[in-house]
């Protein structure tokens, strides 16, 4: 049986990035900077505006996956695609990176595989417009335990909380992964998800994860508050390991009560898509050599200052001999 380091499950979304204006996401009716959910009809209509486009295999854990499959760790994917061309495109991507893509493509006649339109501003800000597509139809049945039993680290996807059938198969999921002896941990995803499904959220977290990953506001959102310290205390309360991003500002780690702040160098973003992604994947590496918990926020830092260096939501320079660099490992 193959032991993975890291397994997440989320979203299998094809990345399609455009670089625009905001005069056109005016025009278009796209509220900058924000995930909104399209339906198909305006998925097609918003594809066929895009110029220039770059198309790559994305999803938020799936991004984090393929960071952390570039520093070295054994990595596995689980999720949702059609048996059409984007859905063939984006299993082949992912086992061309090295990821185990464990699901093969599914035959879904209603459902095209899942896309999401990104419009990069000159600010390197995001406006993503995304159609789930086959995706949401993810359940326990796709979800193999072998896999699940026998993952260190299981990653979950706070997105797919919009499905019962995600929520269970998370729950499913987490539990499987610690009864091997592993640890299971979610990205918060969306402060405006924590909204719809805060009770689930905050139920999970404390009965199943070992490590919880968010930014102010998602994590703000976690408790209805407006103070990120009361946040932070409360999560910290509920969950081990807690990860707060904060942008220009660093990121705050809570491990077992004891709190280290790292800070960032700042960088003008040419493409902010990964951020997030990419400083999960830095800190999950961290977590999975057993570092200290200020190395693993320093490689996260790092992975998410590479990422927004250029356009695309992956890693494009080898971070492992950065981390050499830095004096990391």
């Amino acid at each position: 049986m193959k032991t993975y380091d890291l397994v997440g499950i989320g979203n299998a979304v094809v990345d399609v990035i455009s670089q625009t204006d905001d005069q056109f996401l005016a025009h278009m009716g796209i509220e900058k900077g924000i995930m909104q959910l399209i339906e198909q009809e305006r998925a097609e209509m918003l594809y066929g505006a895009m110029t220039d486009r770059v198309q790559t295999p994305g999803g938020s854990v799936a991004n984090t996956i393929a960071g952390a499959g570039a520093l070295g760790l054994q990595t596995a994917f689980i999720g949702r695609v059609r048996d059409d061309s984007l859905g063939q495109f984006y299993a082949s991507a992912m086992a061309d990176h090295g990821i185990d893509f464990v699901n093969p493509p599914v035959a879904d006649a209603n459902r095209p595989t899942s896309r999401s339109m990104i419009f990069v501003t000159p600010d390197g800000e995001r406006s993503m417009n995304t159609y789930l597509g086959v995706s949401t139809g993810l359940s326990s049945q796709d979800v193999s335990s072998d896999v699940a039993g026998n993952a260190k680290m299981m990653f979950l996807e706070g997105y797919l909380f919009d499905e019962d059938a995600g929520k269970t198969a998370f729950r499913e999921a987490a539990r499987a992964t610690n009864a091997g002896g592993g640890i299971a941990g979610i990205a918060i995803s969306d402060p405006f998800c924590v909204e719809r499904h805060r009770a689930d959220f905050l139920s999970l977290i404390k009965n199943d994860l070992g490590y919880v990953i968010g930014n102010e506001a998602e994590l703000k959102s976690l408790f209805e508050t407006d103070d990120i310290e009361v946040a932070l205390s409360k999560t910290a309360e509920i969950c081990a390991n807690v990860v707060c991003t904060r942008s220009a500002d660093g990121v705050t780690l809570i491990k077992d009560g004891t709190r280290v702040d790292v800070g960032v160098t700042a960088v003008t973003p040419v493409d902010a898509t990964g951020a997030g992604d990419q400083f999960a994947a830095g800190f999950l590496y961290g977590l999975a050599k057993g570092q200290d918990l200020e190395t693993c926020g320093r490689m996260g830092n790092l992975c998410a200052g590479e990422v927004i260096s250029h356009i695309g939501p992956r890693p494009q320079k080898d971070m492992l001999a950065t981390f050499n660099a830095e004096g990391l490992i």
